[in-house]
């Protein structure tokens, strides 16, 4: 090949290779081969399904399932035996209460990612501190402990207080209210993940808003609650029921309702 075919040959082999990297290139162009308009950014289809809100902020949307309305326990089940029904009592048909000694209480139906809305009173009569005042516990997937405490002045260890991931995570305050009020949880719960050969694949989050202040922002579970010992993910598994722990305290419950994810 002679030097002069040999240069066009290495201009055009350049100029080619120019051409291809500037089509893969990540980098757009300075002048946009077609100009955009409004539409071409606009998504129809599917139309967002409605959902009709509730009237008063806190009660249940048009889409929610009713745990429990003030008339019946008819959704959960007793924990130490799931054959026969809650043993907790029903008061002036707009809440319920802990029986002491009874055992908790689980939900009939198995839950995954969730929207849940609970409100929850520590007993109207102060008694005990520390852990010993006002004690309950929210469980999802029947593992993931959010702690259920009067702790209205009443101090104890911080992963240990309303709103905390049990003996995991503090909340980012302490919102409670007093033994006489009401209080809610409004909680957004992502169940963890797990390969198919059963290894955890992704952790459990939760955010949690507590009388409508945040107190857990996407916050990572590190596995399952335990009293004692480090939590962890023993096992792969899917669905679980909801659990309210018996703690021996008379806290009670209303407006309970849970959005699937």
């Amino acid at each position: 090949m002679s030097s002069k075919k040999y240069f066009f040959f290495l201009a055009a082999a350049a100029l080619s290779f120019q051409v291809t990297a500037q089509k893969h290139s990540s980098t757009p162009p300075e002048v946009s081969p077609m100009p955009m308009k409004p539409e071409m950014t606009e998504i129809w289809e599917p139309e967002v399904p409605v959902v009709t809100p509730a009237k008063t902020l806190g009660d249940a949307p048009s889409d929610a399932i009713i745990l429990f309305d003030g008339s019946s326990l008819d959704q959960w089940v007793s924990q130490k035996d799931n054959t026969k029904p809650a043993p907790w009592k029903i008061v002036d048909n707009d809440h319920f209460e802990v029986v002491p000694g009874s055992g908790g209480i689980s939900t009939k139906m198995k839950f995954g990612d969730c929207q849940l809305h609970i409100e929850f009173s520590a007993p109207d009569k102060v008694e005990g501190e520390s852990q010993g005042r006002g004690n309950s516990g929210l469980f999802l997937q029947n593992r993931y402990e959010l702690q259920i405490l009067d702790s209205y002045n009443n101090r104890t260890y911080r992963n240990g207080q309303a709103g905390s991931i049990y003996k995991d995570h503090a909340p980012l305050v302490n919102a409670m209210r007093s033994p006489l009020e009401w209080n809610t949880y409004d909680v957004i719960y992502r169940a963890p993940r797990f390969k198919k050969d059963g290894t955890l694949d992704s952790k459990a989050e939760i955010t949690v808003l507590h009388n409508g202040v945040l107190i857990q922002n996407h916050t990572v579970i590190n596995g399952n609650t335990y009293y004692i010992g480090l939590h962890n993910y023993p096992s792969a598994h899917g669905d679980d029921v909801i659990s309210l722990q018996d703690h021996g305290n008379k806290t009670q419950f209303r407006n309970i309702w849970l959005r699937k994810l």
